[in-house]
């Protein structure tokens, strides 16, 4: 058999392969918004600081030293304080200019500004030594505003008689909106003219003006080979160290202000992001790519994402998705120099992800909810959600007989196996494609034949379940009770289930839903309304069926049987009203008014000089309700009667809702002196797990053993062992059913404690039972005839 769906379907990270497909037009929805979206934000910038925290991680992973190739002659600390002047006076770069073009430097480059006169002689004697030199000299050209309110660019350029011999270069620096230095003009326009920035100066490279390119930060500043301004002034210079070296002269002194925040690095010297620029555009130029080229190959990603039927293989696609944007991303700064930007993608795969797990996440809790946790059968909710075929005909419910029995006898994991094979045989025997269990004892399923068909296939099932189960190493029987509802009525489940329940209280196997069974239900209901003027009215009476003390040979005990005096439809048995007040949940004010009237006449009773106990039906469904066990204490304390003369029947075979909760409830009553006897005993699957179970007092042992075991050798021998069994657990034993003096002497025989039965007095009323308890005398051996019997 295959439960539909298995439970391992809608665990987390299994398969979902039962699960209907998306429709590609949900899915085209889902996809255009989620793209939609990334691209709004994209377009409003609000990806860039993602962007900018991915590029600054990439520098880590991609950290490399610098080439060697660019060196940088550092106006440091030590040069400050040997020249103890500032500005510097211009032979001293002229010194360092004739030292580096020596040395063999291939260009020779300044980021210092030489926009103002200094002394005469030394400005000349810096343009000799740049018109001297072999090498290439480019001078630092720059744009500034003109004051903290101005918001005006003034271009600062070197003064004349330096600019002819120089080349110039720009080395403006436009910092991003937090601070940080991330990208650098290949050229700019200063005094009216477009010039290269000094590291394309450097860099060997041309591009057009304003045009940015990005600093990679994963070149290591403190790889680039430095040496102090003053030493090469003195000639202090490793032979060869410089020989075809570009050289870029600048500050590294903190006093000197010339510094940048930028990524990976923290804060470096202005010189140093040159140098770095320099070593970024000497491997080629990079450039910006856009955010739409990686958002169109995220988009078919997020397609594939969107299409997985587990969220398992959501996490897996989305993971490889992201992993493979990625690489690419990375592979194509590295290959190709084109720095695009990737977060508004990886945005998109990872919400479509997202979406697609909470999806799924939402369908697997609703299909979880479909299943029955026992038995994995589905539930009622899963019978709701099936699709109907054509071919449906009837629902057919069958209701497990004795449930609580059932419960009693195995554990949990054994009756989740006795439902699954349960099912199994009704599937094998009816061809059914799926049983649902929509009730803790009803199993449903949905039949294409006819309905003579059907009555004969119920009649071999019936046959079959003789066969008993094996779970656990114990045999177990299984009785099953049949409803049929046609599909094409309102809710034909219940209408089944309703059918099953009449079947079972009329002593059949099954039995068909019809507009009969639905008068028939009119007229319960109807009874179940005139419920409380009935209570308050005093129509809901007790009868008490005398209990003969076979030692004492009197009347100490009766049992109190609830009659309703109708007054159009005069005496109604219990059968006729208990089945329905205990389905409508009223079962407990009809019980606590018996139990109430009880009471009273035992205290009547007893002011008569009759020491008489009763006792008092308790419906299953009672003892896991916690308000009426307090209320039914709450009676007893409040009567004054010992309640040691109060006693609860439950019914052997009774259908506990919680069967832990009413052994707790059974024990409370047992702790305040309560007698707790079990009614029909032998009737039921599990008598001794009962007899273990509950804190009983007494057994009654039912009439189908009692009536005939004076003449039964079968019947005699069990009553016998009974009652033998009993007075082992010190339990007391009442025989139901006697109707003749013989059956009363035999169980007088066998040491039996009550008679209760025809023989002994019809139920009567209050009064005429107390005119018979009084006239029974130890030697009377029949009841006397009374006529107000009911």
């Amino acid at each position: 058999m295959h439960p539909f769906p298995q439970r391992s379907a809608i665990l987390p990270g299994k398969s979902a392969a039962a699960l209907p497909a998306d429709s590609w037009r949900i899915l085209a929805l889902m996809l255009g918004a989620l793209v939609l979206a990334a691209a709004l934000t994209a377009m409003a910038g609000l990806w860039r600081g993602a962007d900018q925290r991915l590029e600054e991680l990439s520098f880590g992973v991609f950290d490399r030293p610098a080439s060697g190739q660019i060196h940088i002659v550092e106006m440091d600390a030590a040069s400050m304080a040997t020249i103890q002047r500032w500005p510097w006076p211009r032979d001293h770069y002229a010194r360092v200019v004739s030292a580096l073009d020596a040395a063999g430097a291939r260009s020779i480059s300044f980021d210092v500004d030489l926009s103002s006169a200094g002394d005469p002689a030394g400005d000349r004697a810096l343009a000799e030594a740049i018109a001297a030199a072999r090498a290439p000299v480019a001078l630092a050209t720059f744009a500034q505003k003109a004051g903290a309110d101005d918001q005006r660019e003034l271009d600062s350029l070197p003064i004349p008689i330096l600019r002819e011999p120089a080349h110039l270069a720009s080395v403006s620096v436009a910092p991003d909106s937090d601070g940080y230095v991330r990208h650098l003009p290949l050229g700019t326009v200063t005094g009216g003219t477009a010039r290269p920035s000094l590291a394309s100066f450097v860099g060997g490279r041309s591009g057009t003006v304003d045009q940015h390119f990005p600093v990679d930060f994963a070149i290591r500043p403190d790889s680039i080979p430095r040496h102090s301004f003053v030493a090469v002034e003195r000639g202090m210079i490793p032979p060869g160290s410089l020989e075809g070296k570009d050289v870029i002269i600048g500050a590294t002194a903190i006093e000197l202000f010339d510094r940048y925040a930028v990524p990976q690095h923290s804060v470096i010297p202005g010189v140093v992001v040159q140098a770095i620029a320099a070593e970024t555009l000497a491997r080629g130029v990079p450039s910006y790519g856009s955010w739409s080229l990686p958002l169109a190959i995220a988009t078919l990603m997020a397609l594939v994402v969107l299409t997985a039927r587990s969220r398992s293989t959501v996490w897996v696609r989305s993971g490889a998705a992201l992993v493979l944007l990625l690489i690419g991303w990375l592979a194509a700064r590295q290959a190709a120099g084109v720095w695009f930007e990737i977060a508004p993608a990886l945005g998109l795969v990872f919400a479509a992800g997202a979406l697609r797990h909470i999806s799924l996440a939402q369908r697997f809790s609703a299909l979880r909810r479909q299943i029955d946790p026992h038995s994995q059968l589905p539930n009622r909710l899963g019978f709701e959600a099936r699709a109907a075929a054509p071919s449906d005909r009837f629902v057919i419910v069958a209701q497990i007989d004795d449930f609580d029995a059932l419960q009693l006898a195995i554990d949990n994991a054994g009756l989740g196996a006795l439902l699954r094979r349960l099912a199994e045989r009704l599937e094998v025997a009816t061809g059914a494609g799926q049983i649902y269990r929509i009730e803790d004892r009803t199993l449903l399923w949905v039949s294409a034949l006819q309905i003579d068909e059907i009555e004969a296939q119920l009649a071999g099932l019936r046959a079959i379940m003789r066969s008993p189960f094996e779970i656990a190493g114990r045999r177990l029987g299984v009785g099953l009770t049949f409803g049929v509802a046609d599909c094409g009525a309102s809710d034909p489940a219940a209408r089944a289930a309703h059918a099953a329940s009449l079947a079972k209280r009329a002593g059949k196997h099954w039995r068909l839903d019809d507009e009969a069974s639905d008068a028939a239900a009119s007229d319960q209901f109807s009874l179940l309304g005139e419920l409380e003027g009935a209570l308050e009215s005093g129509q809901i009476v007790p009868f008490y069926q005398p209990k003969l003390n076979l030692r004492t040979k009197r009347i100490d005990a009766v049992e109190a049987l609830v009659r309703w005096q109708h007054p159009e439809r005069g005496f109604l048995p219990p059968d006729c009203f208990i089945p329905l007040f205990e389905e409508a949940g009223r079962i407990d004010d009809l019980t606590l008014a018996v139990l109430r009237q009880s009471l009273a006449d035992m205290r009547r009773w007893r002011e008569a000089g009759l020491e008489i106990g009763a006792a008092v039906n308790i419906s299953a469904v009672l003892l896991s309700s916690e308000s009426f066990a307090t209320r039914a204490l709450a009676l007893v304390e409040a009567s004054g009667m010992p309640a040691g003369a109060v006693t609860f029947e439950v019914t052997e075979s009774a259908q506990f809702e919680d069967v832990t909760v009413a052994i707790a409830t059974l024990e409370r009553f047992r702790a305040r002196g309560i007698r707790i006897s079990m009614d029909d005993y032998g009737t039921g699957q599990s008598t001794l797990n009962y007899i273990k179970l509950l804190p009983l007092s007494e057994l009654k042992i039912d009439r189908m053993f009692v009536a005939n075991a004076h003449a039964d050798r079968g019947d005699a021998l069990l009553v016998r062992s009974t009652i033998q069994l009993a007075h082992e657990l010190g339990l007391k034993v009442v025989a139901e059913g006697i109707e003749e003096a013989a059956c009363l002497a035999f169980l007088e025989g066998i040491g039996c404690d009550y008679a209760q039965g025809y023989f002994i007095g019809r139920p009567l009323k209050a009064d005429d039972l107390a005119a018979l308890a009084a006239a029974y005398g130890p030697k009377r051996t029949h009841p006397l005839p009374v006529v107000a019997a009911a």
